[in-house]
């Protein structure tokens, strides 16, 4: 069934019915003028927005529409745990071309829904439109923190370590087979990679422990490259950033990956962009005890790979001793163009 076949309101009853309970916070969900909520007032309100559109962030065809909604939803997540917070409510914003299949959305609102629900989150609301194209799928996601564990770019002291979460490069090593089918992979190696640039892992329950441990002085998730997320908070904090190569982790998937089609996996790892792992400074006294209760409270191991220096607010790569300039500074979305999974 088409989209245009049902209309705007029988559309909305469609996708409002694969969402389940809304949840005990929720006074009015869908079918008002606005979701109604219950509040706390000891607690900070985390609000993010990330859009998708078909042909720039994804490809009919090269990703299943339950993988659409569940990258919809993780690239916000990912927003929410940088910022050391809990996700609670989103809202989706849909254009839709009227040729659309009514059951591919209704699969894209299933992925939505299952991402969120990991966290405890729920959809309550949103809105469509008619489009002569492309789809476009804008969620917005409100979240919330204690005050004294939000985390922030800006917070970075000179002398902190810089630390990061899971490996990085995966995600740009998926992309580039996802897209070059005939490219020479073991097939394990590609199905993991591309598995990992397809449904991102927002490390929620990461950020969570990093803003509660009043340690971490600064935070930035990595959508747009190492390298690139790393100005960030050397700009936000005004203060130099030193990255060591050698220290970066980069599995052994992608290195192989790198090798066999004649690519430096530090380009994969500094400015392939959509690792969303967690990129954060804390002080140095509390930074081995920081990553010895991430990986045993949470599973995920965190690694140091620089610190902050005095200077000019910048990134600095040293490799084999000597400072580098990146071959691949990281993405822009009106430079580079759309990721096109």
């Amino acid at each position: 069934m088409k989209t245009g076949n049902i209309g705007e309101f029988g559309l909305i009853d469609r996708l409002a019915g694969t969402l389940g309970a809304a949840g005990d916070r929720v006074l009015r969900g869908i079918g008002d003028d606005a979701a109604v909520l219950e509040g706390r007032a000891d607690r900070l309100l985390l609000a993010t927005c990330d859009i998708q559109i078909q042909g720039v962030h994804f490809v009919s065809g090269a990703i299943e529409p339950v993988q659409i909604g569940s990258r919809v939803a993780a690239v916000n997540l990912s927003d929410i745990a940088a910022m050391g917070g809990s996700p609670l409510w989103a809202l989706v914003s849909l254009t839709v071309p009227p040729s659309t299949e009514v059951e591919y959305l209704e699969e894209i609102y299933r992925g939505m829904a299952g991402e969120l629900s990991r966290s405890g989150a729920r959809i309550v609301g949103g809105n469509t439109s008619s489009t002569s194209g492309p789809l476009t799928i804008d969620m917005t996601l409100v979240g919330e923190v204690e005050r004294e564990n939000l985390l922030t770019r800006d917070g970075a002291r000179v002398g902190d370590a810089l630390c990061v979460t899971g490996d990085l490069g995966s995600s740009a090593a998926g992309l580039f087979l996802n897209q070059n089918k005939s490219a020479a992979c073991d097939a394990a190696v590609r199905e993991s990679l591309v598995h990992r640039h397809l449904i991102p892992s927002p490390r929620i329950e990461q950020g969570r422990m990093l803003g509660a441990t009043g340690a971490v002085t600064a935070c930035i998730d990595l959508s747009d490259g190492l390298f690139q997320d790393a100005g960030h908070i050397a700009q936000r904090s005004g203060v130099g950033v030193c990255i060591h190569a050698e220290e970066i982790p980069v599995s052994a998937d992608v290195r192989t990956v790198a090798t066999s089609l004649r690519m430096d996996w530090m380009d994969l790892a500094l400015g392939g962009g959509e690792d969303y792992e967690l990129l954060f400074t804390a002080d140095p006294v509390e930074c081995d005890g920081i990553l010895a209760r991430l990986k045993e409270e949470t599973g995920i191991s965190a690694r140091k790979i620089g610190e902050i220096v005095d200077g000019a607010p910048e990134v600095i790569v040293i490799r084999d001793g000597k400072r580098i300039d990146p071959a691949v500074a990281g993405f822009d979305h009106f430079e580079s163009g759309g990721s096109g999974c």
